[in-house]
C-alpha cells in the first residue's frame, strides 16, 4: 500500500504521525511524508497521477496542508479523515452550528471578526471564554471574566481573524479529553489550558457513560474515525467544549499501532471514489499488511 502524509511544520518533529508513517513502513507499506510549508509541490500532477491509496493529513488550523487534502479529494482520492469532515470541525464557529443543530451539548457560541463587537454580548453571559476560529493548541485562548477584562485582553486578539465567545461553564479545572481510535474511546484527564497552574498529571481516566455516547455521537454528527473532543462537566452534566481530527492520542495504550491499523482500515474502505487503476487488494487477511518496503518520493523520516 502506498500513503501520503501531509505534515506542516508545527509537527514536523512530532510522534504523532511520524511515528506512525514509520510503523507503516515497518509493516512493509511505501511512506511518502509531504511538509506543505516548506515544499514546492507541482500539486496538479501529483493528485492528478493518483499514485497513493490514501491521503493523511495532520496540520495546523488554516494551514496549507488542508488546501492540498481537498485537492485530492477532489479527484476522487480517499484522505483520512474524510476532508469534509476535516472542514467541518477546523472551523470552530461552523463546528458549534453542526453541533448545537445535531443536539451536541455545544455552548452558546458567538462570533465576530473584529474583538470591539464581542462587547456587545450581554453582561449575564459573563464571564466569556474567547479565542481563534481558526485555532488550535491553545493559542490565543483567553477567560474573560467581565466586560471590563474585555476591554484589556481584546486588543491581544487583533489579528486572530473571526473570534467566537462561549459563556465559561463552571469545572473543577480539569479537562477530560477523549480520543476515538476508529471506534474505540480513551479518556484522559489534563490541566485546564485556563487554568496552567493547577498541576493536574495527565493519566488515563475511567470513561462515563454519559461522556462515552456524547463522544460517539460526535463521531457520527460529523463523520470522523480519528478525533478528540474536549468534555467539561459542568454543573449540568458534560459539555463539548472542541473537537479535533487527527489528535496526539497522547496516554492512549499502544497508540501508534492503533492509528497504524486504523488508517489502513479507512484507507481500504476508502472516503471517496478511487481513480480507475489503483491498487485494490491492501492488507492479507489474517494479519499485518505486508506490501513493498520503503518510502517513496516525498521526505524520508
Amino acid at each position: 500500500m502506498r500513503l501520503c502524509f501531509l505534515v506542516e511544520e508545527h509537527y514536523r518533529h512530532d510522534g504523532m504521525p511520524l511515528d506512525v508513517a514509520r510503523q507503516l513502513t515497518a509493516w512493509g507499506h511505501r511512506v511518502d511524508v509531504l511538509r506543505p510549508g516548506d515544499s514546492l509541490l507541482a500539486i496538479s500532477e501529483e493528485v492528478r497521477a493518483g499514485s497513493h491509496d490514501a491521503w493523511v493529513l495532520k496540520t495546523v488550523s488554516g494551514g496549507p496542508g488542508l488546501t492540498l487534502l481537498e485537492s485530492a479529494a477532489a479527484v476522487g482520492l480517499t484522505t483520512v479523515n474524510d476532508v469534509r469532515s476535516i472542514r467541518g470541525v477546523r472551523d470552530k464557529a461552523l463546528a458549534a452550528v453542526i453541533g448545537r443543530t445535531r443536539g451536541l451539548p455545544v455552548p452558546v457560541t458567538y462570533a465576530a471578526a473584529r474583538w470591539e463587537r464581542l462587547a456587545e454580548i450581554p453582561a449575564a453571559e459573563y464571564p466569556l471564554v474567547v479565542k481563534p476560529a481558526d485555532g488550535s493548541s491553545g493559542r490565543a485562548v483567553r477567560l474573560v471574566r467581565d466586560p471590563g477584562q474585555l476591554l484589556e485582553v481584546g486588543p491581544e486578539l487583533a489579528g486572530e481573524g473571526l473570534l467566537i465567545a462561549q459563556p465559561y461553564v463552571p469545572n473543577s479545572g480539569t479537562d477530560l479529553k477523549v480520543y476515538c481510535v476508529d471506534g474505540e474511546l480513551f479518556a484522559t484527564e489534563r490541566s485546564s489550558p485556563l487554568r496552567p497552574g493547577q498541576g493536574v498529571r495527565e493519566r488515563q481516566v475511567p470513561l462515563p457513560g454519559s461522556v462515552a455516547r456524547i463522544v460517539a455521537q460526535v463521531g457520527e454528527v460529523f463523520g470522523l474515525d480519528l478525533y478528540g473532543v474536549d468534555v467539561l462537566l459542568g454543573p449540568d452534566g458534560p459539555v463539548v467544549v472542541d473537537v479535533n481530527d487527527f489528535p496526539s492520542f497522547r496516554q492512549v495504550p499502544d497508540a501508534v499501532a492503533r492509528v497504524a491499523r486504523a488508517v489502513l482500515r479507512l484507507a481500504r474502505s476508502g472516503t471517496a471514489v478511487s481513480v480507475p487503476g489503483g491498487p485494490a487488494e491492501l492488507v492479507p487477511a489474517g494479519g499485518d499488511p505486508y506490501g513493498h518496503l520503503g518510502f517513496g518520493e516525498g521526505e524520508l523520516l
